[in-house]
């Protein structure tokens, strides 16, 4: 009874102390695509990750019923780092949710305009001043959010101290005032909803060392939370002696408490684990002393030579986009073609036969029909894309025209001149279930196959890789199929030898691939990339550093004249791919059965 009691009053003061408004509330899912778009119209990065925020400590005014409640201590606002823009996972700050949803669009904008020089309060009038500038027309809607803040701020004169000066900077500062010399800490004053924080990430990468060392498939379970925390990096003290704490021998009752313990590695999750990160400003991050060893150990876990496949000439160095100096290094991966010694015969299921025979027979009718020659100056169709450019350059000419513009489509049989290279990702991950009775290695292998028996029957010249890495000096390229070998029970035998690797390089391999394809005659010349994931491997090419330089490996291959496609199976892949590949650039595979027939009909689609 005497819980229960405390618990109702715990929620009834609580929600009378509140200073939301829940029936009005949006939350960060409803808004997320609204948001990407106006973030990147202001000229903000596409590499930058969207994540919700954890609230931090706030100051400020707190009402009686908030001391009471204990309430208005922390708050979750707009956090700007080097690859994340964390937003509050819902807002709930004034009282009519139109305006809910515009302070997200503003809070976008002012992130996209927001350039760190450590002054908070100028680098926000600052980015303000842009926002405004470069969308003019949500000029009026910001200044309701002003007025609406501005008035749940209140007087700076109920405080006292510091804290009124640092109130009276801030609300001086939104009014557009010139801000004072000195700045304000975010965390002595009330939430600034209408304005980004921004702090420096942690410098080095040698933050999981141990965990590293443990490949995805072998970590405990983890609790999973999607909010993004702030983190210091601290030096664990390894005295085994600090201090001497008295103590009765005569109360050790058995030998039993000795035992040295690891409660941390605990099969069963601690429900107060999330709830403690929770109420941290900031999660300390030390180096859980594990040595050289453990990284060696790993490196260890390789194939032996005698196991392993077999590999292709000497390798190749090729080079590598550095996110932080900003230019391409060159020699800075070691590429490494192998080959499966001998592998034994595939064996083929028989719906697996029937898919192929099916798709087999439908591109072998492809083969065979006229195809579009586009931008003719007679035809059954127009064609739009040349309209477009007639159009702009009739107007740049002053209206010059004639009678037979060439804007029309028509259909002709010619020669097929086309290459395709199909770049497989083998990764660690693709060892998970994708379903019930198949893991996600088991559907790309019969998505090579079929792809393969597809491609055959039609008579274009095709490669198959795949590939992984374990960090840059040991990126693994699966050779499947050459441009000058036939697709026999050779090549498919390869497909059916494949197998998990290690992670995911993909810049490297785009590269790899994109030499293959400059070397061959033909006029049209596809690279398609099938994947799982986002780039990532063990030292810093992950988050942003991955993801700038698969785009930089995709913009070399476009100017190498190659039209390079993705097709995944990550449910995360709006997030990332769009920068990459462009909005046309891929397809994603909501159900992993949908493989086989999403690639060949992407494969149709772009090599029409």
């Amino acid at each position: 009874m005497e819980e229960m009691v405390g618990r109702w009053w715990h929620n009834a003061i609580s929600r009378m102390a509140s200073a939301r408004f829940p029936e009005a509330s949006v939350a960060l899912e409803e808004v997320q695509k609204d948001i990407g778009i106006m973030f990147r119209a202001a000229g903000g990065s596409h590499a930058l990750r969207l994540a919700p925020a954890s609230e931090q400590s706030v100051g400020g005014y707190r009402s009686v019923l908030q001391h009471i409640a204990g309430s208005g201590r922390r708050a979750d606002t707009a956090q700007l780092e080097i690859e994340t823009l964390a937003m509050p996972a819902s807002i709930a700050v004034f009282d009519q949710r139109a305006r809910n949803r515009d302070l997200y669009l503003w809070l976008s904008m002012q992130a996209a305009c927001f350039e760190p020089t450590g002054h908070w309060l100028a680098d926000n009038q600052r980015a303000s001043r842009v926002a405004l500038a470069r969308f003019p027309g949500f000029g009026d809607r910001y200044g309701q959010l002003l007025e609406a803040h501005l008035q749940q701020r209140g007087n700076a004169a109920r405080l006292r101290g510091t804290a009124r000066l640092a109130e009276e900077r801030v609300q001086d500062t939104l009014r557009g005032r010139v801000p004072a010399d000195r700045d304000v800490d975010p965390q002595t004053v009330s939430p600034v909803w209408l304005w980004i924080n921004s702090r420096t990430p942690m410098a080095d990468a040698t933050v999981r060392q141990g965990e590293a060392a443990m490949p995805d498939a072998q970590r405990p379970q983890q609790l999973e939370d999607a909010k993004r925390r702030r983190t210091s990096r601290v030096v664990e003290d390894k005295r085994s002696n600090p201090f001497v704490l008295p103590f009765r021998a005569e109360s050790l009752m058995t030998w039993s408490e000795l035992i040295k313990l690891n409660r941390s590695t605990d099969d069963e999750d601690d429900g107060n684990a999330l709830a403690a990160a929770n109420d941290m400003d900031q999660l300390a991050v030390a180096p859980d002393g594990q040595t050289l060893a453990a990284r060696v150990k790993f490196d260890l876990d390789l194939p032996s030579s005698s196991a392993d496949d077999l590999p292709l000439g000497a390798g190749m160095r090729l080079p590598e986009w550095d996110l932080h100096k900003g230019r391409l290094v060159p020699q800075r991966c070691a590429v490494q073609a192998m080959t499966a010694p001998h592998p034994p015969k595939f064996a083929l299921s028989p719906a697996l036969r029937v898919t192929a025979r099916q798709l087999r027979r439908r591109l072998e009718v492809m083969r065979d029909l006229p195809r579009p020659l586009h931008g003719q100056e007679s035809g059954d169709d127009i064609d739009l894309d040349a309209w477009v450019r007639y159009s702009s350059d009739e107007m740049g000419h002053h209206g010059s025209r004639t009678d037979t513009p060439p804007v029309y489509t028509r259909p002709a049989r010619r020669e097929r001149s086309l290459a395709t290279l199909l770049l497989a990702d083998l990764s660690l991950s693709t060892d998970a279930y994708a379903t019930n009775d198949q893991k996600i290695i088991d559907v790309i292998r019969d998505a090579l196959f079929v792809f393969g028996e597809g491609l055959s029957a039609t008579g274009d010249a095709f490669a198959m890789w795949g590939f992984s890495s374990v960090r840059r000096h040991h990126v693994r390229l699966n050779h499947l199929k050459a441009f000058d070998e036939a697709w026999n029970d050779l090549a498919k035998a390869r497909v059916g030898a494949i197998k998990p690797g290690y992670y995911t390089r993909m810049g490297a391999a785009v590269r790899y691939a994109t030499l293959q394809l400059q070397k061959r005659p033909e006029r049209r010349k596809l690279l398609m990339l099938l994947t799982d994931g986002k780039p990532n491997d063990l030292d810093n090419y992950e988050g942003r550093y991955g993801i700038e330089d698969t785009r930089q490996a995709i913009h070399e291959a476009h100017r190498a004249g190659l039209s390079p496609f993705c097709v995944t199976i990550d449910e995360a892949g709006h997030d990332y791919l769009p920068y990459l590949f462009g909005k046309r650039g891929y397809a994603l595979v909501y159900k992993p059965a949908d493989l086989i027939t999403r690639l060949t009909e992407a494969w149709a689609t772009v090599a029409q």
